[in-house]
């Protein structure tokens, strides 16, 4: 089983890196696929730093988290994305519904499941006294 959650974690880890690295190298196109419109170069400059930043930091440590079975690594993107679904929650409180919004809180709350195993899985075990 941990041989399964460790490879879940890995997977998670690369898909979020892809989504890094395409905020990266195509801003542009990766913003409008998450209903974002850049002003200007700031805009983009913004969206490059600030995404890039979100999706390959939380996926550096998920895929070391993975790689060297280390439970406390994985708390990293964990905060991340707890923060980004609290944010998704205060916005239906108070900008409303939209049909766009369950997918991805749906993702980040599968993801969140799979890091949440994977720490579970990766802890040492526990020493008798």
């Amino acid at each position: 089983m941990k041989t399964i959650i460790r490879g879940l974690v890995l997977v998670l880890g690369l898909f979020n890196l892809v989504i890094g690295l395409g905020f990266l190298l195509q801003p542009a196109k990766l913003a409008a696929a998450f209903f974002l419109s850049p002003v200007g170069t700031q805009g983009l400059a913004t969206i490059r730093a600030d995404f890039t930043g979100f999706f390959i930091g939380a996926s550096l440590f998920a895929l070391y988290g993975a790689w060297k079975m280390r439970a406390d690594a994985l708390l990293v993107p964990m905060v991340m994305l707890g923060l980004a679904l609290s944010g998704r929650f205060v916005s239906l409180a108070l900008d409303g519904f939209a049909t766009t919004a369950p997918a991805p809180m749906v993702i980040e709350v599968i993801m969140l499941a799979i890091l949440f195993a994977g720490y579970r899985a990766f802890q040492p075990a526990s020493k008798s006294a």
